[in-house]
Order: structure tokens, then sequence, then C-alpha cells
């Protein structure tokens, strides 16, 4: 029963996200709030919505060791199974903007990690302030430079039937029922989970970096698995890298802001892996694939990742 307590506590939090993200676009829409900042903003913190949640809740719950395996955990399953997973279906091209800014981004917020978790086996209140500000930063960093390309960029043709906007009373239902099964979902994953880890003998740690951290990675399979078919592929390595960064900044700083995390039974191992699967991207833009993830290389990120499984197991 706890397993369907713990698939069915995944759902909640990812059909919550969904609703509470088309809530608040919309509701950004209303306000007319510019494309690129609700991309850059809510878009891209309602794919880690699941991550936080079960994190921010396992933080509260005083269980340090679930809320930064489950970041980790997220983190290594994005590099190495989603792109992997995507890449077997069409080579996962880089941009301009992935190679000079947000692989390097996501390679300084891996680094912070590290250097937060290296001499001490808990994330401070003032490490998880110092994590938030370089959230802040980084999002006013990429806010200035888009305004900038799009003001020399040709403006864009009207819409002659733009679609209609959300009434307001469907945003508030969205975003309130978003919140509830969001919360309510997280809750049951955290406790399920939890007994789930007793009853198999294994550490809290190791349930959240594999199941649990592939569950509240699946908004990031599903939204980049649809990017490449779409013929976007581009648009999923830009989703995963995003939602790296924040995992990292936003949900870890958050977290250890409210209260200290303790890494418990969390590895410096799991940690140097996640780092790893970043520098791998980056020798993968420049010296490997050369621009674009190949369909090898996305079998070779799934054998990564298999090896991590059973190295972790």
């Amino acid at each position: 029963m706890e397993y369907l307590f713990l698939v069915a506590g995944l759902a909640l939090i990812i059909i919550g996200a969904s609703m509470l993200t088309d809530g608040s676009v919309a509701l950004a829409e209303r306000f007319k709030i510019p494309e690129f900042i609700v991309g850059l903003t809510i878009v891209a913190v309602g794919t880690s919505m699941p991550e936080f949640v079960v994190s921010f809740l396992s933080a509260l719950s005083g269980s340090g060791e679930m809320a930064i395996g489950n970041v980790i955990g997220s983190n290594i399953f994005n590099i190495f199974a989603v792109l992997g997973v995507c890449a077997i279906f069409a080579p996962v091209v880089f941009t301009r903007s992935n190679v000079r800014r947000d692989i390097p981004v996501c390679i300084l917020a891996s680094m912070a990690l590290l250097a937060v978790t290296a001499f001490n086996e808990d994330i401070t209140r003032f490490e998880g302030a110092l994590l938030l500000v370089g959230y802040v930063v980084m999002i006013v960093l990429m806010i200035r430079s888009d305004r900038r390309t799009m003001a020399t960029a040709p403006a864009a043709e009207a819409v002659e039937n733009p679609a209609p906007k959300m009434a307001m009373w469907r945003i508030a239902v969205w975003i309130i029922a978003g919140l509830g099964g969001l919360i309510y979902g997280g809750n049951l994953c955290v406790d399920s989970a939890t007994e789930i880890a007793r009853q198999l003998g294994v550490s809290e740690a190791t349930i959240a970096i594999t199941l649990v951290a592939g569950g509240t990675s699946l908004p990031e399979l599903a939204s980049s698995l649809v990017s490449i078919f779409k013929g976007r592929a581009s648009l999923a390595l830009g989703n995963v890298l995003g939602s790296n960064i924040a995992n990292i900044l936003l949900i870890l700083g958050a977290c250890s802001t409210i209260t200290p995390l303790t890494m418990g039974n969390v590895r410096m191992f799991d940690i140097y892996v996640a780092v790893a699967g970043v520098v791998l991207l980056l020798l993968s833009a420049y010296v490997i694939g050369r621009d674009k993830i190949t369909r090898f290389e996305g079998l070779l990120f799934l054998a990564c990742y298999a090896a991590y499984l059973y190295v972790l197991l």
C-alpha cells in the first residue's frame, strides 16, 4: 500500500504543479507581464515545484537527507536519464545561450552545492541564504539579457485572433486546487517514502535519490519529450538546465534558510556524480558530440545512470 500511496502522492504533485503553473501563467497574462519573464520565473519554477514541495515538507519534518537527496537525485536523473532518453529519439542540439550561459551557470550552481557540503554535514541558514541570493541575481541578469535581446530582435507580428484569456474564477480555482494537490500529495509522498525506507531497511536518502527523485522529475521528462517530438530539441536541454539550477539555488536555498539541512546518509559521491553530469554536458558541447548530444551519447548517458544506480543500490 505504501508504494500505491507514493505513486498517488507523486501524481497529485505533478497534477497540482501543472494546474498551479497554468493558473499563474494565465494570471500573469491578465496583468500583461512579458512572456519571457513568465518563462524564466513561473514556468521554470513550475517544473521544479514537485522537488520543492517534497524537499520543503521533508525539511519541515526534520528529514534533511530526503530533502537534499531528492534534489541531488533529480539533478542526476535530469542529466543522465531525461537527456539520455531524449537523445535516443533525436539529437539534442546546444544553442549559443546553452553553451555560453546556461551550462556555465549550472556548473557554478553545482559547484556551490559542492562547496556548502564539502566541509560539514549540513547546509546552514547562512549558506541557504547565499544560494537564494545567487538565484535572484541569476534571474535578474537573465531578464536583463533577454530584454536586450528582445530590443534588438525584429518585432513579432500581431496575432489576428489571440486566444481568449482564462476567466478570473477559473484562474483562482486552478491556483487553489494546484496548491492543494501539491501540499496533500507532498505530505503523502514524504510519509510513504519514509515508511518504504523503514520497511526495506535502507536509508531515506536512497529512497529520495531513486524513487522520489525519479517521480518528481517526471514533469521535466514529459515536457522534454514533448519538445523533442515537436522538433524543438533545444528546449529539452534548456528545461533540464533551468530545473537543475532552480533545484540547487532556489529549492535547497529556501529549505535550508527555513531550517538547516543535515546530509545524513547522502554521500559526497552522489554530489560528485551530479557535478560530473553537468561537466559531461560541457564536454559534449565542445569535444564529444560537438554542439549536440547524439544518439550514441544518449545511450552512454543512460548506461552511466544505470551504473550509478547499481553502485548506489
